[in-house]
């Protein structure tokens, strides 16, 4: 069960001016507990907090920096199980799932207390021309400010962490939005920051409603916003955040592509995987399998039954690997697009059953390409199974899409893999695996709809910072 305290975070401190935002279990229906709502005079405050506390967090010196990161890595291992379990119950991920997201919040401050003392910069020759004799030139890193960050439902611990580790690491106060569905993680790295020894007004954790966080957006006390959630919003974002850094990472439509060399039964446990593990709630979750025609109907075989063993049900137990989606409005949206593919004239091969925010696991066959299932993001448990003749092909049905976030190859052919990697439009490029596969030091980011800029610990602490030159001259 969760508790029945959890206050919100401003300006480091521990706040509760109401508790007007219910919590639902996701797989029962009832309210798991309620957390404060931050109203609009909530995030100005805490915006002018992070504004305050700029100079202070650009001043605090790196070891300082590390040792605020290291004490989270130590509360959050002594809270693993506390924050599994909330997962599971906010967001009804699989507990296995959220056990493993609660593992890879460890692995991203941990990361980013070590990149906290690395943050280097360069000296560099001026003199490539006579005008420039006796001029040498150095540069460094400085923080780039307060930051706006707006986290997303499917991934609650490890998505916020992404934003606030490298904020810290970097030396940026920050505001952080959770989503309202799901804002307990956050609110429990909250509680374990404000154990430490962060400057006065470094962070504010504050739950709203979209309608209501204006200010996240279009402050100009912000340095930068950094968004993870659907392309319409985050667009929509960015066209009204002003001045400021705008990093994205949206939505995608994931392919996987597997060559005729493949290893079958390695390939199907990958992307049984990759299509369904949290429910297929992932931005990188495999959405499109291209199977080359010569493996193609025993690929279909063992790939249909290992979908269809897929348990479904309460994710607090050990076995279930489909839990709910997030709401049922959203399991309503998967099934009709489903329903609208069959009667298109698309193959159900198995799956397709709803109940509630319950849907099972679910493959279709030769779904037109112009149906929703195919062209926009499902953000759920369903794939699309297509056949291919030409590697060429294949990777021009991979770019036949408006997102590029990341893509599987199973091949064994060196050149082939060369050519994926320079030829398709996307982030990353995974070779032997699914495109769900991310660990949390790589860049990783988008292209196209999917997005702008990386997130990694060191590659967002770039953009959390700013490049500042100093010329020396020898008269």
């Amino acid at each position: 069960m969760l508790e029945n305290d959890y206050p919100l975070y401003l300006g480091n401190r521990p706040e509760a001016p109401n508790h007007d935002l219910e919590v639902v279990d996701k797989f029962t229906g009832e309210v798991a507990t309620r957390v404060p709502l931050a109203a609009p005079e909530l995030i100005d405050r805490a915006i002018g907090l992070a504004a305050d506390a700029a100079a202070a967090m650009r001043e605090l010196p790196a070891y300082a920096r590390q040792q605020v990161l290291d004490h989270c890595v130590r509360r959050f291992t002594e809270r693993s199980d506390e924050l599994a379990m909330a997962l599971c119950i906010e967001a009804g991920k699989p507990i296995k799932d959220a056990r493993g997201e609660a593992g890879r919040l460890i692995d991203t401050f941990r990361v980013a207390a070590e990149e906290s003392v690395r943050i280097t910069g360069e000296v560099m020759p001026l003199d490539i021309s006579p005008r420039a004799r006796g001029y040498e030139g150095m540069w460094k890193r400085v923080p780039i400010g307060p930051c706006s960050f707006i986290s997303p439902f499917n991934f609650p611990l490890n998505l916020a962490a992404h934003k606030v580790a490298p904020a810290i690491a970097a030396g940026c106060p920050f505001v952080l939005k959770p989503a309202s569905l799901t804002p307990i993680g956050a609110l429990i790295i909250g509680e374990v920051l404000a154990e430490t020894d962060l400057p006065a007004g470094a962070f504010s954790i504050l739950p709203a409603r979209r309608d209501g966080a204006d200010l996240f957006t279009e402050d100009d006390r912000l340095k930068l916003l950094s968004f993870t959630g659907s392309p319409v919003v985050g667009w929509a974002l960015k066209a009204r955040a002003g001045k400021k850094k705008v990093v994205l990472e949206l939505g995608g439509n994931a392919a996987v592509i597997v060559d005729a060399d493949a290893d079958l039964e390695d390939a199907v446990e990958r992307i049984v995987f990759g299509a369904f593990y949290q429910s297929g709630q992932s931005c990188i979750g495999v959405q499109r399998i291209l199977v080359h025609e010569a493996i193609y109907e025993e690929f279909r075989e063992r790939l249909t039954g290992a979908t269809a063993a897929l348990r479904m049900g309460d994710p607090k137990e050990e076995e279930t690997f489909i839990g709910p989606m997030i709401s049922e409005s959203e399991a309503e949206r998967l099934d009709a697009w489903i329903r609208s593919a069959v009667e298109s004239g698309a193959k159900l091969l198995c799956g397709g059953r709803r109940e509630g925010a319950m849907l099972e696991a679910t493959l279709l066959e030769d779904v037109a390409r112009d149906q929703a299932v195919v062209c926009e993001e499902a953000f759920g448990p369903v794939a699309v199974l297509s056949r291919f003749r030409d590697f060429d092909a294949a990777l021009s049905q991979v770019n036949d899409s408006v997102f590029g976030l990341q893509a599987g190859i199973f091949t064994r052919d060196l050149y082939k893999a060369r050519q994926a990697w320079n030829e398709l439009e996307v982030g990353g490029v995974v070779i032997g695996d699914v495109p769900s596969w991310r660990v949390d030091h790589m860049p990783y980011g988008g292209v196209k709809d999917s997005g702008l800029g990386r997130e990694g610990i060191r590659f967002a602490i770039e953009d959390m910072t700013e490049i500042r030159l100093m010329v020396i001259r020898t008269p």
